[in-house]
This record gives C-alpha cells, sequence and structure tokens, in this order.
C-alpha cells in the first residue's frame, strides 16, 4: 500500500469513537522491526546489571549516584533515541522512543529520573529553543553529561498550572530576566544542570526560562521524603532575583503554556509506557513468586484464584500495550506528515501529539491505572511476604501510586479527554453530531440481530460498535440537556470519560488479535483471543454501570427509561466462559514463568 493511500486512512485524533477502524492499518508490538526489538532488549538488559542489583543504594539517595546511572545510560545512547542526530542524538523514531520508555520503565525510582531527564528535562529545549539554545544544551542532556529538570508546579499551584505566583522582571539594564517566587516536587532537582522554568514576566505573562545550575539567586530545598520512589531527587527550587540571561528565555513572552501543555501531551503517553514496563516486570516476579511458593503441599500457581489474578493482570497489560502503540503509531504518521509539509522538527513532533492529544490522556490513565492493578495483586499474590521490604513487589507497590498523580491527576485527564472531544466537535473538527443523531434514530427502530452467517470477527466488531453508541447516546444527551453547565457535571463527565477509555482499549486489542489470526491463523493466536475476548465481555458490564450512573443523573421519566433501554441494548453480550479463558491464560504464564510479551 502506497503511503499515500495510508494517508488518507490515517485517523484524526478522537476519530475512532465515530469510524471504523482497519486492523491492517494498524500498527500493533508484532510489527517492531529487528532494530526496535534489539532497542528494548538493550534497556531491559541495562536495567538487570546497573539498575536491579543496586536498588537499596538508589532508595537511600547515597550521593552522586543517580547522576552516574543516568550518565551511563547517556553513554550507551539511552538518552538520545528521540533526539536528531545533528544534536548528538541516535534520531530514532516516536516508536522507539517509546520503547525505551517502556524498557527502561521497569528501574523504579531510575525510571523516573530517566524518563524526567529524557521528557519535560530535554524536550522544552529541544522543541521551542532557539537554534542556538539546542546548539548549546541538546548535545549535553542527549549524552547524559548535564541532566535535565522541570519547574512548573508550585505549593499553591498543581494542576492549575496557570495559577503560578512565580514572577520574571527585565533588569534595569536590559541583560537578565530576574526571578522571584518558588516551585516544588522538583523530579532531579537536587542534581540537574539545566532546569526549564516558568514564571510570569510582569506578573501576568505566563512563560518559561532555561536556568542553570549555579546561576546567581537560584538555589534548592533539602530531599523530600516520599512514600514511594524514594531513590528519585525531589525538591524545592527558589528564586531570589535570580539573574537569568534574556537569551534563555525559552519560546516566546506571554506563550509558556504551549510549551507546558504540548510537553505534557507527550510526557502522558510516555508516562503509559514506562508504567506498562513496570507492570511487566511485577508481572514477571509473580509470577515466579506464585510457581515457588507452596503452600498445602503445592504451588500456589496452581490454585483457580491466583490463576484468576494472574490472567487479569496480564489482559490489562496486553489490552494496554495495544493501545500504547497504537497511538504511538498515530502520532509517528503525524510527524511525518508535518514534516513533508514543511514543519520543523519540533513544530512536527508537537504537531502530532496535539492531534491525538485526546488518546495521550486515555493512555495516561489507563497505564498509570494498569500499573497499580498489577502491583497491587501481586503484592496480594505475595501475601505477607509482599508487605516486606525484602520482596521487590513491595517496592513496586509504593512506587506505581505517583503515577495517578503527575503529568496531570488522572481525574484531570478524564475531564480533559471529554472536553477535548466537545471542543472539536464544536469546532468542526470531528463530526459528533451526526453521530449521535444516527444513534437516536437508531433507538426508534427495530433492533438488528444479524444473520447466522457472518465474517470472521463480525460479532465483535459489533460489540465495539455498539459500544461507541453507548457512549454516543450518553454524552449526546448529557450536552443536549445541560448545555454550557455540563462543565460543571464533573461526575457525568468522569463516567463518559471512563466509557471511552474502556471502549478504545477493546478496540485497540480487538484490532491487534485480528491483525494477528490473518497472519498466525486462529490456532495460533488463541492466547490472544483469549485476552480479547474476556476485556470485551467484561468492559460490557463496566461500559454499562458508567452510562447507567450518568444517564441517571441528568434524565428522568420517559426519556431516562428510553436511554436505559438503548444503553442495555448497545451493551449486550453473549454469555462468555470467562473463568476458562483465564485459565488458559493463566496456564501461558505459569508455563513461561514470565510475562510472556
Amino acid at each position: 500500500m502506497s503511503s499515500t493511500t495510508q494517508q488518507k486512512n490515517i485517523l484524526k485524533g478522537g476519530e475512532w469513537l465515530i469510524k471504523e477502524s482497519s486492523p491492517f492499518e494498524t500498527f500493533i508490538p508484532e510489527d517492531f522491526s529487528e532494530e526496535q526489538q534489539m532497542v528494548k532488549d538493550m534497556c531491559a538488559s541495562f536495567l538487570d546489571t546497573e539498575i536491579m542489583p543496586i536498588l537499596d543504594r538508589i532508595d537511600k539517595l547515597e550521593p552522586g549516584l543517580m547522576p552516574s546511572l543516568v550518565s551511563k545510560a547517556g553513554e550507551q545512547g539511552l538518552l538520545g533515541a528521540s533526539i536528531p542526530e545533528q544534536y548528538g542524538g541516535l534520531g530514532k523514531d516516536f516508536i522507539t522512543s517509546n520503547l525505551v520508555g517502556e524498557g527502561l520503565g521497569g528501574g523504579f525510582s531510575f525510571s523516573v529520573a530517566v524518563s524526567a531527564h529524557m521528557g519535560i528535562g530535554t524536550l522544552p529545549i529541544l522543541y521551542f529553543g532557539t537554534e542556538k539554545q539546542k546548539e548549546k544544551y541538546i548535545p549535553k542532556l542527549a549524552t547524559g553529561e548535564w541532566k535535565g529538570a522541570y519547574g512548573l508546579t508550585e505549593p499553591n499551584s498543581g494542576s492549575d498550572a496557570l495559577g503560578a505566583k512565580t514572577t520574571a522582571k527585565l533588569s534595569d539594564d536590559g541583560k537578565y530576566y530576574l526571578l522571584n517566587g518558588q516551585k516544588c516536587w522538583i523530579t532531579n532537582g537536587g542534581f540537574a544542570d539545566v532546569y526549564t522554568v516558568f514564571a510570569k514576566i510582569d506578573g501576568d505573562k505566563f512563560s518559561a526560562f532555561i536556568v542553570e545550575r549555579g546561576f546567581e539567586g537560584f538555589t534548592q530545598g533539602a530531599e523530600e521524603h516520599k512514600m514511594g520512589i524514594k531513590g528519585s531527587s525531589t525538591v524545592q527550587l527558589f528564586f531570589q532575583d535570580c539573574k537569568v540571561p534574556v537569551e534563555n528565555l525559552l519560546g516566546e513572552v506571554g506563550k509558556g503554556h504551549i510549551i507546558a501543555f504540548n510537553i505534557l501531551n507527550i510526557g502522558r503517553l510516555k508516562l503509559c509506557a514506562a508504567a506498562l514496563g513496570g507492570a511487566k516486570r511485577a508481572t514477571t516476579t509473580t509470577i515466579q513468586y506464585a510457581n515457588t511458593r507452596e503452600q498445602f503441599k503445592t504451588p500456589i500457581a496452581s490454585f483457580g484464584a491466583i490463576k484468576n489474578k494472574l490472567a487479569e493482570m496480564a489482559i490489562t497489560m496486553w489490552v494496554c500495550e495495544s493501545a500504547l502503540y497504537r497511538t504511538a503509531k498515530w502520532i509517528d504518521d503525524k510527524e511525518h506528515e508535518l514534516l513533508g509539509a514543511g514543519k520543523s522538527f519540533g513544530e512536527a513532533v508537537l504537531g502530532g501529539a496535539e492531534e491525538y492529544a485526546i488518546e495521550c490522556a486515555i493512555l495516561k490513565v489507563f497505564g498509570s491505572e494498569t500499573l497499580d492493578f498489577v502491583a497491587d495483586e501481586g503484592v496480594q499474590i505475595h501475601g505477607g511476604n509482599g508487605f516486606s521490604d525484602e520482596y521487590v513487589i513491595s517496592k513496586a507497590y509504593r512506587d506505581s501510586r505517583i503515577n495517578r498523580i503527575y503529568e496531570g491527576t488522572n481525574e484531570i485527564n478524564r475531564l480533559l479527554t471529554v472536553d477535548m472531544v466537545l471542543k472539536r466537535a464544536m469546532k468542526g473538527r470531528l463530526d459528533l453530531m451526526t453521530a449521535a443523531m444516527n444513534v437516536q434514530k437508531e433507538l426508534m427502530s427495530i433492533p438488528d440481530f444479524g444473520s447466522g452467517d457472518e465474517e470472521a470477527f463480525a460479532k465483535e466488531k459489533k460489540i465495539i460498535a455498539n459500544f461507541k453508541k453507548a457512549i454516543l447516546l450518553t454524552a449526546g444527551a448529557a450536552v443536549q440537556k445541560l448545555m454550557m453547565k455540563i462543565e460543571q457535571e464533573q461526575e457525568i463527565l468522569m463516567h463518559i470519560a471512563d466509557m471511552a477509555i474502556q471502549t478504545f482499549a477493546a478496540e485497540s486489542a480487538l484490532l491487534r488479535a485480528m491483525k494477528l489470526v490473518e497472519r498466525k491463523g486462529e490456532a495460533a493466536t488463541a492466547y490472544e483471543l483469549d485476552i480479547t475476548r474476556t476485556w470485551l465481555y467484561d468492559a460490557a458490564d463496566i461500559i454499562n454501570k458508567h452510562g447507567k450512573d450518568a444517564i441517571n443523573a441528568f434524565a428522568d421519566g420517559d426519556e431516562q427509561r428510553m436511554m436505559l433501554l438503548g444503553l442495555k441494548r448497545f451493551t449486550k453480550v453473549e454469555p462468555f466462559n470467562s473463568k476458562e479463558a483465564k485459565r488458559r491464560i493463566a496456564a501461558k504464564l505459569i508455563g513461561d514463568n514470565r510475562y510472556p510479551l
């Protein structure tokens, strides 16, 4: 298929909700090139040799240790995967850079440090810096000679980033901006050399600055004592007439929000990749424990309750992975399209991430909650030992919790998901109105029960189509009824977001399974089909519950009854023996003695 034909079929951000996707135009992890697989393996090897043997030393914040480990990763080229070769990077594609994030994602506090350095510590300068700024900072950040950090959050402005109080004022001689204020929860803050710091010029123009360690008037606080990620440096930054040269203004005056929010789009997707990497390692640890731990003279892995847990861990990760790399390829394709249209490297990457900002928000929620679920079940399978510091699963449990808070809380990301969809509909970027009206018409018609001799996966495809109708039914009616007041109805928006998350995940899983069946045949794809069908079966109930709670919050009388009947129709699935499917999934995990993919 030519690239021109492919471009015609690439879905825009959010468009999966109103259009059918083709499995053959969907990128899946089984499509990784040999080189990409080698990069992933190299990251795993780095964790095994350099990080896992010294986790306790890392957690004790041994002076100089974390910066030296980031430098080691730089020496192996891992920090510069997505940085162009002209600035000392490897110039790899967006999918490869996500594979690095996933590959290094199971390294606990190290993963936090290296992710912050490669992401929010480096990308603002790479994407928004002048040529002079990029030439000065990026090569040293790419190799790890210099470490990066990012100063956005303040004691009184977290989710409300634009409520920042830090100020910047031009000095009398016009050579410096004088920064005054403080930043908190700064990852890598204790050892970074370069910081992207946000402040308001003249108290109202939200702008970004490149601040170097050693600038006059810049100091840092003591290391924070945290519940998890204890080995990650987290400090406050203080600015007292901090002298920042005018040439260190990043981007345009008053345009700091563009930098902050665009970097967050990419950060959300990258967080999903890192969380997935952490979840895979935690699952392998748990499978190996279940295979060796005996109770009643038999390995606990042979018990149905444990098999159920292991299978659910694997299902959630496989589905999450399917959604992650489907989106990563969309962003990569959009980036190449924009480069072809003459956009700069930075504009192209950010344009891709902005186009799929809805999916990035979904993935942030899904990835962080996948890791939390896996770590929690991992502790449970370990029993009392899981509560002991001697077992690494306890560290996974503590460290996982932060992921639902940073890069925008999961509540904020759920609200953003729906908000962005509605705004794109209002601007004409997404034709939700026609799709919602078609669902209303369908409710008034006789249900289509289908024919007996349908194509392969017809039932599963219909389930996905119906899930989308359930969202359009619920969201369309809520917007119609509440109009502009819908912004105040956060509970309803959160329910609709959860319906969307479940549906995007389900469709991504089905597309991957369909592509694999075409490639390998149904018998060789039994494991993946069990995962997909179990997810669809469980998602139906979850979507139904969220839809009911949303509808009951704004509708009553005949309107409510009609919508609830429609919702029931759109979330109906045939009986399915999920117990046996999960036992088959667990059997593969137990037999392989690891998470197999």
